[in-house]
């Protein structure tokens, strides 16, 4: 196939490497003939180091580059060209007009696709005289490596030009998922699930940035904290994606932003590109510091108070510290001096204090969630006694012939920190999967693919359980109030009905 790249800048010169290795060959162009040169340049040296590190021989090296054509002019005839992919800057007026004078330019049989990562592609063929022609072809970044592409047929796109579109991405190696032409579209979409939770705990105080990251990592078991997420992507893009996709799903409860956020972006806190967004870089920043030792007493008597309903999370907290030597209390309460620990779902532990008649000052929660790491999570509320709360790290820390376990001190939430980041993915995907934006068979691997999840967020909450995630969303409602928690469709009929979350299910076509 021969093709005609738009644009040469990241996305223009990944997209351009990733198809002319995988055969086709590639006309790259850009209004600025020095950004063309410079494109070529990087991804010969890129298609060197290859070379270098045996993933490629200089042959098919050589066979790569002669397939790349430098254009010195965009709008040129090119009577064989197939496909465009615009990925000009995303600016609505900007590729409206490159798309224009490529349709005055190119046969009408060429299919038109832009890379836009946000913008409306019915809004963008609706400047062409045939914007039957144009799809979504979203690449992410750097397109060689993220084998992920997002099919984005508009609404007047002819119908055959996403099949047409998905074998050509899926022949360059790539996987293709077909989604409908929304907001943010599906990965985009999918990841504010995390991003607007961490930010909702970090406006309630329940942790800092560096205790909601430690938590993301070493309970659920992400590559990156939602806080260093932002500062890698830029809290100034990450703020935008917000907004939009909350505007754009007519300030949806669940998408809802923060009002942390544009202060930060108006300072210039955008990240590691500025050098300091909620952590600080560069060679004169200061080390995070470390976290608080452990100062209890590791001795002191525990007692494991099991809420209606948390018998079985009760019974394995209190195994685990038996196994670790532990001075665990039996019977109907505690003694009047042991520290009691509370697993908690969904709830919060004042909750359980006025429930239970706990002592306040003694009484703590722990997360039930199985650790993708070794750490804890222990919920301090405003009654608690500071020395009763250190005896309580100290004894969470405790492992049998294993080294401690790490123990972060957050504040009294419903659901503490890990239940509600993942409440809130879970929730998000299942709003994508109601809202048919893509079929539950592409969302789990477009982002574990996209977002590098350790599971698609849709096999991640059927890991906990339909009916244990539904249990999840009505305690975070009915405890908070908060309609960002209520319960999704998808989810309820799910636990109601026996299916898994990653199940499609019946519609009314297939009767």
């Amino acid at each position: 196939m021969r093709i005609r790249i738009v644009g040469a800048g990241a996305m223009g010169r990944g997209i351009a490497q990733w198809a002319a290795t995988a055969g086709h060959t590639v006309e790259l162009c850009d209004v600025r003939a020095e950004a063309v040169t410079a494109a070529v340049d990087f991804v010969r040296s890129m298609l060197e180091r290859a070379v270098e590190k045996g993933r490629m021989s200089g042959a098919d090296r050589d066979a790569t580059l002669e397939r790349l054509i430098p254009l010195d002019d965009p709008w040129a005839a090119g009577p064989g060209v197939e496909l465009v992919v615009e990925a000009v800057r995303e600016d609505l007026g900007t590729k409206t007009e490159v798309f224009g004078r490529l349709e005055r330019a190119l046969p009408e049989s060429t299919v038109f696709a832009t890379n836009t990562s946000s913008l409306s592609v019915t809004g963008i063929a609706s400047a062409l005289k045939d914007p039957t022609r144009l799809a979504g072809l979203h690449f992410f970044n750097p397109v060689p490596l993220m084998k992920i592409v997002e099919i984005v047929p508009g609404a007047a796109t002819r119908p055959e030009i996403p099949p047409a579109l998905t074998a050509f991405v899926e022949g360059c190696g790539h996987r293709a998922v077909t989604v409908a032409d929304t907001p943010g579209f599906l990965i985009n979409h999918a990841g504010r699930g995390l991003v607007t939770e961490a930010l909702a705990l970090l406006e309630e105080t329940v942790g800092e940035p560096a205790d909601i990251d430690r938590i993301a990592r070493d309970v659920l078991g992400l590559r990156m904290g939602p806080f260093e997420l932002m500062d890698l992507t830029g809290l100034d893009v990450t703020a935008a994606v917000i907004d939009s996709i909350w505007q754009g799903f007519r300030h949806a409860d669940r998408l809802r932003p923060s009002y942390l956020t544009p202060n930060r972006v108006t300072a210039g806190l955008h990240g590691r590109k500025t050098g300091r967004g909620w952590y600080a870089y560069g060679p004169e920043a200061p080390a995070l510091a470390p976290e608080p030792p452990v100062t209890g007493d590791p001795d002191r008597p525990v007692f494991v108070h099991a809420p209606e309903g948390r018998g079985r999370d009760a019974a394995a907290l209190r195994a685990a510290l038996t196994a670790s030597g532990a001075a665990v209390e039996t019977g109907d309460g505690p003694s009047g001096g042991a520290v009691v620990l509370v697993p908690v779902w969904g709830t919060s532990v004042a909750s359980a204090v006025a429930a239970g008649g706990l002592p306040p000052g003694r009484t703590f929660g722990v997360d039930p969630l199985p650790a993708a790491g070794r750490r804890r999570v222990l919920a301090v509320t405003p009654a608690a006694d500071p020395a009763a709360a250190r005896d309580a790290r100290a004894v969470l820390a405790r492992a049998a012939g294993e080294e401690p376990w790490a123990v972060s001190v957050v504040r009294d939430t419903a659901g503490t920190v890990a239940q509600r980041l993942l409440a809130s993915i879970v929730s998000v995907a299942a709003g994508i999967a109601e809202r048919s934006v893509a079929a539950p068979g592409d969302i789990d691997p477009a982002v574990t693919i996209g977002l590098g999840y350790p599971y698609g967020p849709l096999a991640w909450g059927e890991r906990i359980g339909a009916e244990r995630m539904l249990e999840l969303h009505r305690a975070l409602h009915r405890t908070t109030g908060d309609p960002r928690h209520r319960p999704s469709r998808w989810v309820t009929e799910r636990a109601q009905l026996g299916l898994a979350l990653t199940d499609p299910g019946t519609s009314p076509a297939d009767c």
